[in-house]
C-alpha cells in the first residue's frame, strides 16, 4: 500500500514511517520546508513539502494513497496558544480529512488519551466504553478532542476512519525530543519531589505497529485505547533515575503544593509573555490518574505493550547516542 504519514520526523510519526518501511509498504511523508532532515535520513521515502494547515499541499500528498495516518500535532499543555494550536490540531486535521474523503482512502487518527476522561481512581482504568469527559480544559486537550469531533463528523458521513488514542510513550527515533524530556530531566537534575498523579507507559514502537496493523487491517468506525503500564508518577520518575542515574524523587507533590507552584508559574507567564511548561494546566493534569486499559486493541488485533523498563533503557540508551546525554 501507499501510505501518506504527517508528522513523520515526530516521535510516532517517525517509528510509524520504520514500521511501515519494515513490512512492505510505500511510504510518502509530507513535511514542511524546514523540518529536520535526520529523522527520514537513509529511508526509502517519497517526501512531499508542504504544511498540513494548507489545504492545497495536503490535497496534492493524498493524492493517490491507500491510507492517510495523521500523527502531526502541536503539543503545548498549557493555557496559551490555542489559536496555533487550533490550525494543526483541528484545521490541519480537517483539511486532512477532506482530501482522504476525495481520494477514498482510509484515515487513521492519532489522538491521545488526554482527549479522554482521567481515571475516576486508580484502579478503575478508563477504557473506550467510558463517557468522555475532558480534562483540564487547557489547549492540548481541547484542540485534540476538537480534532476527534471532526473525525467523527466524517465517519458519520461515511469515512473509514480510526481513532486511536496512545498513551505516555518513550522509545527510540525521539529527535526532537518529545516524550523523552522527561526521561532527560529526572536524568540530568534532581526534582525530589515527583507530581502526585499517574500515567500510562507503553512503548512507541508497540503503538506504531498497532497503527500499521490497524491501517492494513479491518477495522474500521472505531477507537482504539494503546497504552501500557499504569504507574504514579512518582514510581517512573524513580525508575527512569535507576536507567539512567539520576536521583531520585523522595515523595509526592501535595495538592497545595501543585496548586502554588502553578500560580506562580501562571503569573510568570503575564509577566514575561512566555508560558513554559510550569503552569496551572500542566500542574493540575500531573495530579490526574491518566490510567487507560487497552483490551479492545489487544482482542481485536493482538496489540502487546512490552515491560515499561525495556522501553525506558532502549529509549535512553538511543537519547544518548544521538543527544549527547549523559
Amino acid at each position: 500500500m501507499l501510505c501518506l504519514v504527517t508528522g513523520g520526523t515526530g516521535l510516532v510519526g517517525n517509528n510509524v514511517i520504520r514500521c511501515l518501511l519494515e513490512n512492505g509498504h510505500q511510504v510518502r511523508a509530507l513535511v514542511r520546508h524546514a523540518s529536520d532532515a535526520r529523522p527520514l535520513a537513509g529511508l526509502e521515502v517519497e517526501t512531499t513539502i508542504g504544511d498540513i494547515r494548507d489545504a492545497n499541499s495536503v490535497r496534492t500528498a493524498v493524492g493517490n494513497v491507500d491510507v492517510v495516518i495523521n500523527a502531526a500535532a502541536d503539543l503545548h499543555i498549557g493555557w496559551t496558544r490555542i489559536e496555533q494550536a487550533r490550525r494543526i490540531n483541528v484545521a490541519g486535521t480537517q483539511n486532512l480529512l477532506d482530501a482522504a474523503v476525495e481520494q477514498n482512502a482510509r484515515f487513521i487518527h492519532v489522538s491521545s488519551v488526554d482527549a479522554l476522561a482521567a481515571a475516576a481512581s486508580e484502579d478503575q482504568p478508563v477504557d473506550e466504553q467510558t463517557p468522555i469527559q475532558p480534562k483540564v480544559p487547557c489547549t492540548y486537550v481541547l484542540t485534540k478532542r476538537e480534532a476527534e469531533e471532526r473525525v467523527t463528523a466524517a465517519i458519520e458521513s461515511g469515512l473509514d476512519a480510526v481513532i486511536v488514542n496512545p498513551g505516555f510513550m518513550l522509545g527510540p527515533w525521539d529527535w526532537k525530543p518529545s516524550s523523552g524530556r522527561m526521561l532527560i530531566s529526572v536524568a540530568t537534575s534532581f526534582t525530589p519531589i515527583a507530581p502526585r498523579g499517574g500515567m500510562s507507559g507503553c512503548d512507541v514502537r508497540d503503538v506504531a505497529a498497532a497503527i500499521v496493523a490497524i491501517a492494513t487491517g479491518s477495522p474500521q468506525h472505531r477507537r482504539y485505547i494503546l497504552a501500557g503500564e499504569n504507574m504514579r508518577y512518582y514510581d517512573a520518575w524513580r525508575l527512569f533515575a535507576q536507567v539512567t542515574g539520576g536521583k531520585p524523587p523522595f515523595r509526592r507533590m501535595r495538592p497545595e503544593m501543585a496548586k502554588l507552584i502553578g500560580t506562580i508559574g501562571d503569573l510568570w507567564t503575564k509577566i514575561s509573555g512566555r508560558e513554559t511548561d510550569i503552569n496551572s494546566a500542566m500542574l493540575t493534569m500531573s495530579r490526574l490518574f491518566n490510567y487507560y486499559d487497552s483490551n479492545r486493541a489487544f482482542s481485536e488485533f493482538g496489540y502487546q505493550s512490552r515491560p515499561f523498563e525495556s522501553t525506558v533503557r532502549d529509549a535512553w540508551k538511543w537519547l544518548q547516542e544521538h543527544h549527547q546525554i549523559g
